[in-house]
């Protein structure tokens, strides 16, 4: 069995249908886990596939892209933001989402490069998403932030201001495998996923919709699923940022 963990985020519940309604089910164990969890299943060789964070992937020593969807966006995505107190050039402290290493480093590169601040980065914050101190914001996404976007003085999605600084979408979470798997298995993986994607309206048959978010239109339209030629052209250029970080 082939085993797989993919992300416990709405945005991944179209593959999660695709890959229980296709015959690629009978040979993969799969679990949904927190972003950073994904990536440290396939760091620690307890899972064969990921849908992880794409930051991660500088931690693997061998990795393969072995789809081509993604958790990515083209512009506005409405699950990944910085909220805060005061306007971004004035962010003094930055709170980090303990779920996802990709976004915080996100924000990093975007606060750097784009806005030109340097906040004091807090982690594992007690007051993690309160904002006491009026210089302070905090990195958040998927679920959690569903609904958010007025309850702060000022929200930022991070795939919008992406696209402002670079021209070019963003790729979130890729599905990654640590090791060459067979080809057969990796098409018929691909094609489940596919299956889930072209079936998202069945998909929302089985979902719980909010008053307060548009769960449709963020499944059809604002996630942005093909990992094509700009997506990959864009995950190069943000590890490359990463890297520049450390």
């Amino acid at each position: 069995m082939i085993r797989v963990s993919a992300v416990s985020y709405t945005n991944t519940l179209p593959f999660i249908y695709g890959l229980a309604h296709h015959p690629v089910k009978e040979e993969i164990q799969l679990t949904v886990d927190y972003p950073a969890l994904c990536a440290q299943k396939l760091i620690d060789d307890e899972a064969d596939i990921g849908l992880i964070p794409v930051a991660s992937l500088l931690k693997l020593p061998e990795y393969h892209l072995v789809s081509d969807y993604c958790i990515g966006a083209n512009g506005i995505v409405n699950s990944v933001y910085i909220f805060s107190n005061c306007p971004v050039e004035e962010i003094e402290f930055l709170q980090l989402d303990p779920e996802s290493n990709t976004s915080n480093n996100l924000a990093f590169v975007l606060l750097k490069h784009y806005f030109k601040v340097n906040p004091v980065r807090l982690i594992n914050a007690v007051d993690y998403g309160e904002l006491k101190h009026p210089k302070t914001a905090f990195v958040q996404i998927g679920d959690r932030t569903f609904g958010k976007q007025n309850q702060y003085p000022y929200a930022y999605d991070l795939a919008q201001e992406w696209k402002n600084f670079t021209g070019l979408p963003f790729v979130f979470a890729a599905w990654v495998s640590n090791k060459k798997l067979p080809e057969k298995f990796v098409n018929a993986f691909n094609d489940a996923l596919k299956h889930g994607l072209d079936n998202r309206k069945e998909v929302f048959k089985t979902m719980q919709m909010r008053a307060n978010f548009d769960l449709e239109d963020y499944l059809l339209h604002k996630i942005d699923y093909p990992l094509d030629t700009q997506k990959r052209e864009a995950l190069a250029l943000f590890l490359n940022y990463v890297k520049a970080l450390s």
